[in-house]
């Protein structure tokens, strides 16, 4: 199991203020900050951001992206139209979608400095 992930910012405060927003619906606070990190989570900081402040931005097919839970469409819905109001951009819009094993309901996401996340909403299961 995945205990916690890192992501790097050029800005650490701009990208906090990006994430506060975008990482609200999804249940998720800010709960750290130290200098050169802030932790975001729920109960404990699982989602981390560290200040590269050289660093490039992410190219346009990096081949990797985080996945977060949400508890519903609705939440998926709202991480999405806030990143893209908070000045990123949407990688793949509000939608279902075909996994290995099952569907789900998702939305991916590029922050400014480019990294890929998407929330994820798996329907309830029916009898």
């Amino acid at each position: 199991m995945i205990d916690h992930v890192s992501i790097p910012v050029r800005d650490l405060a701009a990208a906090a203020a990006f994430y506060a927003r975008v990482l609200a619906p999804l249940g998720y606070a800010q709960l750290v900050e130290r200098p050169g990190t802030v932790g975001f989570g729920k109960k404990y900081p699982e989602f981390w951001l560290n200040l590269r402040p050289g660093l490039a931005a992410a190219p346009s097919n990096p081949g990797a992206h985080i996945a977060l839970r949400a508890a519903s469409e609705d939440a998926v819905r709202a991480f999405h139209a806030a990143a893209v109001e908070m000045g990123g951009a949407s990688d793949g819009d509000p939608a279902p979608r075909q996994a290995a094993m099952n569907t789900y309901f998702g939305a991916f996401i590029r922050d400014p400095d480019g990294n890929k996340i998407e929330a994820v909403s798996f329907p309830a299961r029916q009898p």
